[in-house]
Parts: C-alpha cells; sequence; structure tokens
C-alpha cells in the first residue's frame, strides 16, 4: 500500500482525470479537472442508482476521450453508507476510487472563494483539488472472510446495545413495582431469579404463593442443585414490606413478560453471533493463535481483523497504530515544546476496542500487568496510569502484527525486555 504523498501525487499525470463526487442519499454530483486543477468539460448531476452509475461512467469516458486522457481517478468524500454501492461499481469496472477526509473538506473549502459556502457544486471542485495534491486514502474495503468479520461485529454490537438498553429497562421495572427484589437476589439474571420473575414478579404474587409455594416452584422449575430455604424466605419477608406500586398490576405483569421474552430472544441471537465470530477466527491464517495471549478472547480478536482487514496489506505495524488513531502528535513551535497526546483520528471502534480489552488484559495477563507497572513507576519519565493503558495497546498491535503477519507465536519473556534492560542499565 502506498502512503507517502510524493508517491500518491506521482499517481496523478498529465494523462489522468480527476474527478470530484459529492455524494449524497439520492443524487451525487461530479465535477472533472486536469493534473494543474482546470476543469474539463461541464458537471454532472446523477442518481444513486445502477442508471445514474452508467450515466457517470459514459460521461468520464467522453471527457477521457475528448482531452486526451488514459486513466481516471475518483475521489469521493465518504458521506453516512452512501458511498459504498458508487465505490463497489466503479472498482468493478476498472476505475481506481479514493477517499478525501470530510475534515479535510472543511477546512479547505474556503480556498477558491474565501467563503463557508457549501453547496453540492463546490464541493465536488475541493474533493478534486484534494486528490491531486494527494491529500487521499486508499479505500480500505474488506473483502471475502474480512467483510464477514466486520458484519458480525456491526450485528454483535447492535445486539449489546440493545441488551444493554433492556437490561436498563428491567432494573426500571424492578425499582417501580418490586424495588426489594435486588436486595434478595444480587444478580436478577441468574436462573432462580428469572424464573421468579416469570411466576410471581409483584410481591402479592410472592405472598400469595408463601414459603413452601415459592420453594415448590423452584424445585420444578429452577435447574439448580440446590434451593434455599433462606432465600425463600427472604423473598417473601421482602415481598410482605414492599413500598413498590400497587397500581396497574395487570399490565405490569404484562410488561415483565415482554421484556423477559426480548431478553431471552437477544441472550440467543448473541450466543448465536459469537459462535459464528469463532467460526470466522478459524479461517484466518494464524487467527486462533491470538487467543493465545492471556486475557484476549474471541470478539477481541474479531473486533481487531475486522477493522484492520488483511494484514497483508500492511507493511509496518505504525500503520495500524495510526488506523486506530493512537500514533502520537505534539504542537511545538520554536523553544516551546507542547504536550504529546494521540491523535485519536482514524477507526474509533477500533480505537475503543483495544482499550476495552487492555483493561481486561492487564488484570489477567501477568506480563502485561508487570509492564503497566514499570510504566507507571519507572525513575525516568513515569507514565499515568491511563498513558500506560494507550503504550500498552500499542505493544498489542506490534504483537498482534508480528502473529498476524509472520506467524510468530506469543512469547510473553519478550514482553518483560524493556524491564530487564532498565535494571541492567541501573546496575550498570
Amino acid at each position: 500500500m502506498k502512503y507517502t504523498q510524493n508517491e500518491k501525487i506521482l499517481q496523478v499525470t498529465e494523462k489522468t482525470l480527476v474527478v470530484g463526487v459529492d455524494i449524497a442519499k439520492e443524487r451525487h454530483v461530479g465535477r472533472a479537472f486536469d493534473f494543474r486543477g482546470v476543469e474539463l468539460g461541464k458537471r454532472i448531476e446523477f442518481e444513486n442508482r445502477k442508471e445514474g452509475m452508467e450515466k457517470f461512467l459514459d460521461w468520464a469516458n467522453k471527457i477521457m476521450k475528448a482531452n486526451g486522457k488514459e486513466n481516471v481517478i475518483v475521489g469521493i468524500e465518504p458521506t453516512g453508507h452512501y458511498w459504498l454501492c458508487f465505490e463497489q461499481y466503479l472498482r468493478e469496472n476498472g476505475i481506481k476510487v479514493v477517499l478525501v477526509n470530510p475534515f479535510h473538506v472543511k477546512r479547505s473549502k474556503e480556498l477558491d472563494d474565501n467563503t463557508q459556502t457549501k453547496s453540492d457544486i463546490k464541493d465536488p471542485k475541493t474533493i478534486a483539488m484534494l486528490v491531486k495534491d494527494g491529500r487521499y486514502t486508499e479505500p480500505n474495503i474488506p473483502e471475502g472472510i474480512y467483510a464477514e468479520m466486520r458484519v458480525a461485529m456491526n450485528i454483535y454490537e447492535r445486539l449489546q446495545k440493545q441488551m444493554n438498553v433492556l437490561k436498563n429497562q428491567i432494573i426500571n421495572w424492578l425499582d417501580i413495582y418490586f424495588p426489594e427484589f435486588l436486595e434478595v437476589f444480587s444478580d436478577w439474571e441468574g436462573k432462580t431469579a428469572i424464573a421468579t420473575l416469570r411466576e410471581m414478579p409483584l410481591p402479592c404474587d410472592v405472598v400469595e404463593k408463601e414459603v413452601e409455594g415459592i420453594i415448590e416452584y423452584w424445585h420444578d422449575k429452577v435447574d439448580v442443585r440446590a434451593i434455599s430455604r433462606r432465600r425463600a424466605m427472604d423473598l417473601a419477608e421482602a415481598a410482605k414490606r414492599s413500598i413498590g406500586k400497587k397500581e396497574e398490576r395487570k399490565l405490569a405483569r404484562q410488561e415483565i413478560k415482554y421484556l423477559l421474552e426480548e431478553y431471552e430472544l437477544l441472550k440467543k441471537q448473541i450466543e448465536e453471533i459469537e459462535g459464528e465470530m469463532a467460526e470466522l477466527l478459524r479461517e484466518v491464517p494464524n487467527g486462533e493463535q491470538l487467543l493465545e495471549i492471556k486475557g484476549i478472547g474471541v470478539k477481541t480478536a474479531v473486533g481487531f481483523i475486522s477493522e484492520v482487514g488483511d494484514i497483508r496489506k500492511y507493511e509496518d505495524a505504525r500503520q495500524i497504530q495510526k488506523l486506530a488513531g493512537l500514533n502520537i502528535i505534539e504542537n511545538s513551535s520554536g523553544k516551546y515544546k507542547g504536550q504529546t497526546c494521540i491523535s485519536k483520528r482514524g477507526r474509533g471502534r477500533l480505537r475503543s476496542s483495544l482499550f476495552k480489552a487492555m483493561i481486561t488484559i492487564v488484570a489477567k495477563n501477568e506480563e502485561f500487568k508487570q509492564l503497566h507497572r514499570y510504566y507507571t513507576t519507572r525513575q525516568n519519565n513515569p507514565l499515568k496510569k491511563k498513558q500506560s493503558l494507550i503504550a500498552l495497546c500499542c505493544k498489542l498491535i506490534r504483537i498482534f502484527f508480528a502473529i498476524l503477519k509472520k506467524g510468530i507465536r506469543y512469547d510473553g519473556n519478550k514482553m518483560l525486555s524493556n524491564i530487564k534492560r532498565e535494571a541492567l542499565a541501573i546496575t550498570a
């Protein structure tokens, strides 16, 4: 993959037609320019349909023929998901497509007319000028197994969001109708707690059953080794002194019934997609080797690969670090030297998943735990806890890169090489 700006600029020659396209949901607008920024032909408006894309292709071919151009490069400002089908159509027809950062478009759109105007006519030119100057990136569109992984992660995250909302709704219901329930059951998601909510969700239902009825119901419906009489007595006592709302009992029972049914459905769907993710990971070369790192699970491994794609497209782990927005930046001028921080550009989901995973890894993985302690307590330039976690995320990227790219097995001793080197230096 070509990343330097010089290499990008050299791809635009005298024989190249540069086209900027402003993407919208229904209608796109395109304008064509040569390598010096001179506009060629009239702008085109076309629908986000196959007929519109064919119209665009015919328009570009006519301009190329009229001006002696041999190839075309199309720049797009990715707007939501509306550009994906257009990019696929151009790629299938052998046309190079590149992406321009929307932030760059916003900052450079005033260069022509010195106004903040944003329009469907102005934006295509701004996009084309950025492409001409090599200020673009090549789209990292996952294919094959990597595309399946990204869809799986999208499904998983959507289900998790729905599950979190649903859990909050169930807790809200308990706070209103049976607030003492969570004093008896610390976790309402346990088998006995859910079975109890299905049969006797309201305090009056528990009082009606009495202790012996509660125990008998648990024996029949709950698959656990032992039934606690003490818990049944605590539940009955909690129900008698409950301050829960006593109105709307019929619909309150109906509401918790629907919530629990939805909970069971979402739980089943999450288990199914987790199984699919595990199967997909087996098909990635060296993918299962990531699980040899203590603290790394299927979700973390699949989340990383789904965002990065085919590891063979990368020449260095620092490219992935920049993709995640974990590259270090600073503001310095003359004698002034500002503080360093991470750029937070690139794929936010990749950065977030790495950071969340690192919190678990530091707690469970002894090598990462020691390295975290070393970073935060070393004599020279000790890091704050969050800075240390960011540094360890970059370390994890390098480890993932080595495992997936070269098939190297994880070695915990290599993790501690920094600590050993400093100990030797202090001794010397």
